[in-house]
């Protein structure tokens, strides 16, 4: 019954983000579909409702591969091997009627989606027929995760709406909000998330899928991070280093299998078997033999750039895969892969021990505490096997250092959740990197509001660059 409940429950919450949920229940409906009502009048049909969230994250085009992939093409990680993705590589992005308006409109409305039903969530657990204790649970984990959703709209479009009710009609003509206030917002749900959610120890049935507090402070210390507020950085990012009991550093190899030591945060179908994430599909490359001769197939490779700032000797090279054909050689993300054994072996990876370390080396590194910067950094560098900075650099100068951090970032987070691109956008070093591409406008560091929602929703303003 618990796998119907879940199937049901997701289906009619998808739905509902499809359509008014007036028009939905005035719809026969089968059994397992249940009103909002019935939902939330039993523990089980309560806890349920929000795993259907949990699933629906790895439905979602935003939080599978989109912002991985795209923002890899958008933060030159990547380039494109067919036309598919070019537009990305080559910031000219169009707003409607192409296949890059199609890949932008699939993250806009999932990401929009997985709010709807946060918001539905967050509505039926006001009144559910739960415990307190359980009640204030869930609340925190899904206003998490639309802080989380929300965190990366802002990041890619700037102004977006700010949706917090499930009201159909009044969504429906929302205009979007200012910058500001969505991080306001964000700000908001973590700060309540964190005061009901439990210790770093609790993950859900030992699965690094559910989020607990030590998930929100981590995502709290990123948050900060992008404001700008370093001393709060540092200590949010201390709160969950110092958790050794819970998470470690691990060898390359290992990081990214499911409940890592290292993860924080993952993403993987409740109940799914031989699961592997969609990582795998979208960035791994492989030779075809074919009676013309051997290719590669895949549409996109890692870029030179990003394969020479590995020293030889680094251990995260196991990242890096290599595709050889007759014409050609290409190298690609190798951190998923497809198992062979039947079983599951790797949960996709969102929030992991490594970036806390970075992001309180950059936090301490701004406040000048230059020493402190270097230790957290050489965390990552040891583990990699290369030359700590302790040992060949102790006198690195303060903007030296922040140059040395962004490099790890690339070198450690590529091809993950867009930090490359993020990280360009908000150190204002985007055109920097891309200005002497003739292409580049420097208003291409937001995508376009989808033209397709602007056509339903005619108070959505565009973003400068791509026209009315």
């Amino acid at each position: 019954m618990k796998k119907i409940y879940t199937i049901g429950i997701v289906t009619f919450l998808f739905l509902c983000g499809l359509q008014s949920c007036k028009e939905f229940v005035d719809i026969d409906s089968p059994n397992f579909q249940m009103v909002t009502d019935d939902v939330y009048s039993k523990e089980e049909t309560t806890i349920a409702a929000v795993k259907g969230i949990y699933n629906q994250l790895y439905e979602a085009n935003f939080s599978t591969y989109g912002v991985s992939l795209l923002g890899a093409m958008s933060g030159d990680l990547l380039f494109a091997r067919t036309d598919t993705y070019l537009p990305f590589n080559q910031h000219e992005l169009f707003s409607i009627n192409t296949t890059d308006a199609t890949f932008n409109q699939n993250i806009w409305s999932s990401a929009y989606n997985i709010i709807y039903m946060a918001n539905r969530a967050l509505e039926g657990l006001e009144n559910a027929s739960v415990s307190k204790e359980l009640r204030q649970e869930l609340r925190g984990q899904v206003l998490f995760i639309r802080a989380f959703t929300y965190f990366y709209l802002t990041n890619l479009y700037g102004e977006v709406p700010l949706l917090l009710t499930s009201d159909y009609h009044l969504n429906a003509v929302a205009p979007r909000n200012p910058v500001e206030e969505v991080w306001q917002q964000i700000e908001r749900d973590l700060d309540e998330a964190i005061t009901l959610l439990q210790e770093a120890t609790e993950y859900t049935n030992g699965e690094r899928y559910y989020v607990n507090r030590t998930v929100v402070e981590a995502l709290r210390a990123r948050v900060y991070l992008y404001r700008e507020d370093w001393v709060n950085a540092e200590i949010f990012s201390t709160e969950v280093i110092d958790r050794t009991d819970v998470y470690d550093l691990v060898a390359p190899e290992n990081v990214f299998r499911a409940n890592s030591q290292e993860a924080i945060w993952q993403i993987t179908p409740d109940g799914v078997d031989n699961f592997v994430p969609e990582e795998a599909t979208h960035f791994l490359l492989r030779p075809h033999s074919s009676t013309t001769g051997s290719t590669i197939t895949g549409n996109t490779a890692l870029t030179d750039n990003l394969i020479h700032s590995f020293a030889p000797l680094d251990t995260r090279r196991v990242w890096i895969g290599e595709a050889i054909s007759e014409t050609e050689q290409a190298y690609f993300a190798e951190k998923y892969w497809f198992d062979i054994t039947g079983t599951t072996e790797q949960y996709s990876m969102v929030i992991r021990l490594a970036e806390q370390y970075l992001i309180r080396a950059e936090a301490r590194a701004m406040q000048n505490k230059l020493t402190e910067a270097i230790e957290d950094l050489d965390h990552i560098r040891e583990r990699a096997g290369i030359d700590l900075l302790a040992d060949n650099n102790p006198d690195i100068g303060q903007q030296s250092l922040l140059d040395s951090i962004m490099l790890e970032r690339s070198r450690e987070l590529f091809s993950e959740w867009g930090h490359r691109w993020f990280d360009l956008k908000r150190t204002g070093q985007a055109k920097t990197v891309f200005g002497d591409d003739p292409s580049w406008q420097n208003t291409d560091v937001l995508y376009p509001i989808p033209g397709e929602e602007r056509l339903k929703n005619p108070f959505l303003s565009q973003n400068d660059g791509y026209g009315n």
